[in-house]
């Protein structure tokens, strides 16, 4: 099975379920749509200026939330949480999704009222946003070191049981 390291907290954010797309330059490989692959958070230490800045978008609202192409519901109480303490897992795969059609951001914006859309300030990496569907959350984050890019993870379904 696949792996992809995203920097925390988007990949927690996808794991909730609060994260629908997966923003990245580039387009998954064919066979790798309709599949499942394990969202893996990367070893980066959180960004604290990056989640102070999304919770202020979103406490907003209105086009400043829809900026983040986040769920503001499900999204406020785990960046809340770690605000005030609470620990994201680092270098862990956190469990798997089925990775859907890619399109490009600025088709997703418009779902969010935007004219453009990507979850971060680095529009020339985040062109293409990958769905994340049928999220499988592991009961326990399973320590692993992570790569670039898509790699292979050692044995997903047998951790994942």
């Amino acid at each position: 099975m696949k792996a992809l390291t995203i920097f925390q907290p988007w990949a927690s954010l996808i794991i909730i379920g609060a994260k629908p797309f997966e923003f990245r330059g580039w387009r998954p490989p064919s066979s790798l749509v309709g599949q499942r692959l394990v969202v893996h958070a990367a070893a980066r230490e959180v960004d604290t200026r990056e989640v102070h800045q999304l919770v202020r978008l979103l406490e907003a609202g209105g086009r400043f939330a829809a900026h983040t192409c986040l769920k503001p519901d499900l999204a406020l109480p785990l960046l809340r949480d770690w605000m005030n303490g609470t620990e994201l897992p680092l270098a862990a795969g956190l469990g798997t999704a089925i990775v859907g059609v890619a399109r490009l951001g600025t088709e997703i914006s418009a779902e969010f009222g935007l004219n453009r859309a990507n979850d971060s300030d680095r529009d020339m990496h985040s062109n293409w946003g990958w769905p994340m569907q049928d999220i499988e959350r592991w009961e326990h984050p399973f320590s692993m070191k992570g790569a670039q890019g898509l790699w292979t993870w050692p044995d997903a379904e047998r951790m994942a049981g």
